[in-house]
């Protein structure tokens, strides 16, 4: 008796065992993951319908610092599949550097200029950088 049937009598399989339903659908989830990394690394400038990315930075002036904005962005770029990053400057602004489609980056600017609930943004600047292929966004000192 080979140790299928074995398994099928005993009921459960032994533990570190897998039927051979589990192990094939573990092999496809396995290699649809590794085809999914693989697209990502091998064209990080484009996004999924196949347009190229574009990076922005914004530079954003006013009551900024210290309402949770940098949060609120951070949410926000996340929200809309943005990658890049949000930090305070010294002279009291904020910069933002995001990376997506046109239509999302229009998105967040139209976030920024309004900010938190207790911000008070008075100028913002956007200026067109390099993209760099980044994936996630985030939050710096």
């Amino acid at each position: 008796m080979d140790s299928r049937e074995h398994a099928r009598r005993l009921g459960d399989p032994g533990f570190g065992r897998m039927d051979s339903d589990s192990l094939a659908s573990a092999r496809r989830l396995r290699g649809r993951r590794a085809a999914a990394v693989e697209r990502r690394f091998l064209q990080p400038s484009h996004q999924r319908n196949g347009s190229p990315a574009e990076r922005w930075r914004l530079m954003v002036r006013g009551r900024v610092q210290g309402v949770g904005y940098r949060a609120g962005c951070c949410r926000r770029a996340n929200e809309l599949g943005l990658s890049g990053w949000v930090r305070n400057l010294s002279d009291g602004s904020v910069e933002v550097e995001a990376e997506g489609l046109p239509q999302q980056l229009a998105e967040l600017v139209l976030w920024c200029e309004k900010g938190t609930l207790r911000a008070q943004v008075t100028g913002l600047g956007t200026t067109r950088v390099a993209a760099t292929g980044d994936d996630w966004f985030e939050i710096r000192g």
